[in-house]
């Protein structure tokens, strides 16, 4: 298998520039755009999945690029979804409240995918760790799970785990990955910030903390060791693979004969990952709204529903997410 491309762009000077009022402008039209398309009726048309894997999305603060998550959510169906961690920031929400209707549609979207008969697992990360407390519990068609087994269509076997577990300032420095969580919070402010610019120009969504968390050695050394503890945790187990989230780093390779998958995050990546018919594995990037892809192919597993909800539909102007 084929490591995917992580190479990100450079930022020019035409990126960086002070937006005028004709681009204030052009966003203000594209704001109202965004909103009704969020608002409408769902796409007549949706990608079928087997399985989607996605994790830390971190609803409840100001990084959660919760908008192209439900945009995401409403184009894509899958017979089972793992939430794999970190899916509400209970960190940040103790310290302030922050939930704008973005990511109240982003919760009423997954709740209306369970009605419509899909299987959700709900695997909690160290944002959301309270809700370990209730493993093996079922909340409105969710199933709370510490860890889950899935095994793929081709009958390989998977460990669905947070990784939180194998990261060892979150296990024995608590404090310091709380320290750590708050600088990491400014710099998603400072991604924001940069993203309303770009979404100004009508360019795509770009993470300056992942980039500049991919120029730092110990960060790179970090991510490392571990995929590596992930994949022998998975050996160990003897397990085929092993299915991950925490780290924000979107990543599909072969470890010592092991699969490593991290499904990526919401705050950073936008990335999940999913499960065909077949049980073949990939990463999905959803940078951009689906309307906005230059080049659109249809699926060829395709879902049709004549009866969208409105009352799923978020009340108001969705929040900038």
């Amino acid at each position: 298998m084929t490591k995917r491309d992580e190479t990100l762009p450079d930022l020019t000077p035409a990126d960086t520039r002070v937006p005028g009022k004709r681009d204030r402008g052009r966003f203000l039209a594209r704001r109202a755009t965004l909103d009704s398309r969020l608002t409408g009726p769902r796409p007549k048309h949706r990608t079928k999945h087997r399985t989607l894997f996605l994790s830390d999305i971190h609803l409840g603060t100001p990084g959660c690029k919760a908008e192209l998550l439900l945009d995401f959510l409403r184009n894509n169906d899958a017979e089972t979804i793992y939430l794999v961690g970190d899916i509400i920031d209970g960190w940040r929400l103790k310290r302030s409240w922050y939930w704008s209707a973005a990511h109240n549609a982003v919760v009423q979207e997954i709740l209306r995918k369970t009605r419509k008969g899909a299987n959700v697992i709900y695997v909690p990360g160290n944002h959301d760790e309270a809700l370990r407390d209730y493993a093996n519990l079922n909340f409105g068609g969710v199933d709370v799970l510490n860890e889950a087994i899935h095994e793929t269509a081709d009958g390989r076997r998977f460990l669905v785990i947070h990784g939180d577990q194998f990261d060892g300032v979150v296990k024995y420095a608590k404090w310091l990955a709380h320290l750590g969580d708050r600088a990491y919070e400014l710099a998603l402010l400072l991604n924001n910030w940069l993203h309303e610019i770009r979404r100004m120009m009508g360019l795509e969504y770009w993470s300056l903390s992942s980039w500049l968390k991919h120029k730092v050695k110990n960060a790179v050394e970090f991510i490392s060791s571990y995929e590596v503890a992930l994949a022998r945790e998975a050996r160990e187990r003897g397990v085929d693979g092993v299915i991950c989230g925490h780290i924000h780093h979107a990543e599909m390779r072969e470890i010592d004969g092991v699969l490593y998958c991290n499904d990526g995050d919401w705050v950073e990546s936008c990335t999940a990952l999913a499960e065909d018919r077949t049980g073949r594995l990939t990463i999905i990037n959803w940078r951009r709204f689906s309307w906005e892809h230059e080049e659109y192919v249809p699926p060829l597993e395709l879902e049709h529903d004549e009866t969208p909800e409105p009352a799923l539909a978020a009340s108001g102007v969705l929040s900038a997410a």
